[in-house]
Parts: structure tokens; sequence; C-alpha cells
């Protein structure tokens, strides 16, 4: 679990990985209004009021996903990770925690450069893109 003392490194991976794993579809203007959307502050935020969990690899923090009730609140892979397991195995623990709290079935929101990932491990589109252009996903537990 994620402890206060962690949130310069989330926040950092949560940008980096925004920077570094955006879609190229989108404007880097788009990318880094995405990437600042969320500030120190809002990070420390999510850290009182989120169930956040944190992987390491070789020592060093590679990811976190935070959850809430039935929602996937977020899911972040620092770029120096990307690729090695960090996200889907995180994503597997937070659907285990969910699941041995009784939630029948996952909500969250996908970006599109992520959407393929999800899609790949069981979730399925739960609506249309949203005008911020998140895509609402479900995944039955």
């Amino acid at each position: 679990m994620a402890t206060p003392a962690d949130a310069k490194r989330l926040f950092e991976i949560r940008r980096t990985s925004i920077l570094g794993l955006a879609p190229s579809g989108m404007s880097v203007e788009a990318v880094e209004l995405w990437a600042t959307s969320l500030t120190l502050i809002g990070m420390k935020r999510k850290l009182r009021d989120l169930e956040i969990w944190v992987a390491e690899h070789d020592g060093t923090t590679a990811g976190w996903g935070a959850i809430r009730g039935d929602t996937l609140e977020g899911l972040y892979t620092a770029p120096e990770c990307a690729g090695r397991g960090v996200g889907a195995g995180l994503l597997a623990m937070l659907e285990d925690q969910m699941r041995k709290r009784g939630v029948a079935a996952v909500c969250a929101e996908a970006s599109s450069n992520a959407l393929n990932f999800y899609l790949r491990r069981g979730y399925r589109a739960n609506g249309p893109q949203t005008p911020e252009g998140a895509w609402p996903i479900v995944k039955q537990l």
C-alpha cells in the first residue's frame, strides 16, 4: 500500500507515463494537458481518498494502481518498466482484492492508449468514448 511519503514518486510516474506512453494520435498539447492535469497536491489527495497499491521492480517504484469500491481509479507504469508485466500484475492484484471484497464487476475508464491493454484482459467497452477521450469499460469478476 502506498503512503503519503510516496506522493512525489507516484505523481512523477503518472506524469512520465502519460508523456512517454500516450498515443501517437494525440497532439502534443493534449498529452501535456493530460499529464499536467494532476498536481502534487492532487496526488496527495488521491493517497488520502483512494486505496493505492505500488509495484516495485529492482527496488524502485515501477507503477501504481488505485481502487475505490468497484472502480479502478488509475493504473500507471513507469515508462522504463512498460512491457515488463508491471501493469498486468498490478491489475490482477487489484482485481483479486476487489473479488475478495465481493465486487462482482470492475468499472473503469481507459485512455485510448490503454484500451487494448484492458480489452486483452477481459474488459469490454461499456459505452461510447467520453468528450474527454476516455473509454468506459467493465469486467465481470
